[in-house]
């Protein structure tokens, strides 16, 4: 039997252009071929999931809709490469609020099966949708829970015969250069389980928030906890009258942590705008030390930008970064200081390196006299 070509690609289209030979047998490849399979490899895997996504029907929709609906727990199966896929399933599921578990097809036979309950759904991916397996136990399964859905290449095949709903994948060549280890398919079977997963979650209107209750720990979990919860309170901030004079104003501030910054407030306590030692320096390089003993809402930034109560670290950290700015007030709904978002901190906890400074929603007040100096 003649060995299988390997996927490759020539002007931009997919192409099976070389078999290996005695070379690539004997493991003797040189690092332009040993780039080129990893490459190709890749290439193979993002086709396969391209040319699903093309044809992608009513029917992953219909399963996302049955996901959302579920009242009871989304139960996944397989068996092989293809049960760990549909344990990543499981993770993604679970992360953005749809409970879910993974449910092995051999220890499911073996009294497991009492896991799955009437008003669960149960999602079985087999490529071939002949896994001895799999289709075994979801003979039993198919009566026990309220649906059965198959995720397999086709509806032409025992497991699919056998389901409530079928979500076609199609056949693909695997990116094995013998056609065999499953990897184009399996990567599909990811994409279609993570596409149903976030339609599901966008159906039951799953937000930021939903999911950081999820995610509570990590850089992740940070990224989505409340300024609230990171900032420093005002017994760290420095905080004072703006109809101070600025030498008096800077000496009443006196907190036990050093802050770059001052927060003016008027009599009602709200937040008129913002000195920062950057402005201090301005003026003694512009030799204007008289300005010292004037009132210091002449020379603050007015209506400094801030941000309210219970916004996302994620939403302060763009703030800082888009607007190229060190402190950030934090605000009540009366627009009175509650404490302030030090960059110094973020750095010092990694998060100005990690966090995405592309948010996409940053509740703020903008600063009416442009971005605030640091």
């Amino acid at each position: 039997m003649s060995p299988q070509p390997i996927a490759s690609r020539e002007d931009g289209n997919f192409a099976l252009n070389r078999t290996p030979d005695s070379h690539f047998a004997s493991g003797a490849l040189s690092q332009v071929e040993r780039v080129r399979i990893v490459r190709d490899t890749m290439f193979a895997e993002s086709d396969a999931i391209r040319a699903a996504a093309s044809v992608a029907s009513t029917a992953a929709v219909e399963a996302a809709t049955r996901v959302a609906e579920c009242s009871g727990s989304v139960v996944l199966t397989g068996v092989g490469k293809a049960g760990w896929i549909a344990q990543k399933i499981v993770a993604t599921l679970a992360s953005t609020g749809s409970p879910s578990h993974f449910l092995h097809p051999s220890e499911a036979i073996h009294g497991d099966l009492g896991r799955v309950q009437k008003n669960d759904i149960v999602i079985a991916f087999s490529n071939s949708g002949r896994s001895e397996e799999v289709v075994r136990v979801c003979e039993f399964l198919k009566t026990q829970a309220d649906c059965l859905i198959a995720i397999t290449a086709d509806d032409a095949n025992p497991l699919a015969e056998m389901s409530n709903l079928v979500v076609p994948m199609g056949r693909h060549r695997e990116a094995c250069p013998n056609g065999l280890a499953p990897t184009s398919s399996t990567s599909v079977m990811l994409a279609i389980g993570d596409a149903i997963a976030m339609l599901a979650s966008q159906i039951r209107g799953f937000g930021p928030q939903d999911f950081a209750k999820f995610h509570p720990g990590g850089a992740l979990g940070r990224k989505l906890s409340s300024v609230d919860d990171v900032m420093r309170g005002l017994h760290e901030c420095r905080i004072s009258q703006d109809t101070l004079a600025v030498r008096d104003a800077i000496a009443a501030s006196s907190p036990e942590r050093r802050s770059g910054a001052v927060m003016l407030v008027d009599a009602n306590q709200k937040l008129t705008g913002i000195f920062t030692d950057s402005d201090l320096v301005k003026l003694l390089q512009r030799r204007q030390e008289n300005s010292l003993d004037r009132p210091i809402e002449e020379v603050m930034t007015r209506t400094p930008i801030s941000i309210p109560s219970g916004t996302s670290l994620g939403g302060a950290v763009a703030i800082l970064s888009q607007r190229h700015i060190s402190e950030l007030p934090v605000i009540d709904e009366h627009g009175r200081p509650l404490g302030m978002i030090d960059i110094t901190d973020l750095i010092a906890a990694g998060d100005i390196a990690t966090q995405d400074t592309n948010s996409s929603v940053i509740p703020m007040v903008p600063s009416t006299n442009g971005k605030q100096t640091s």
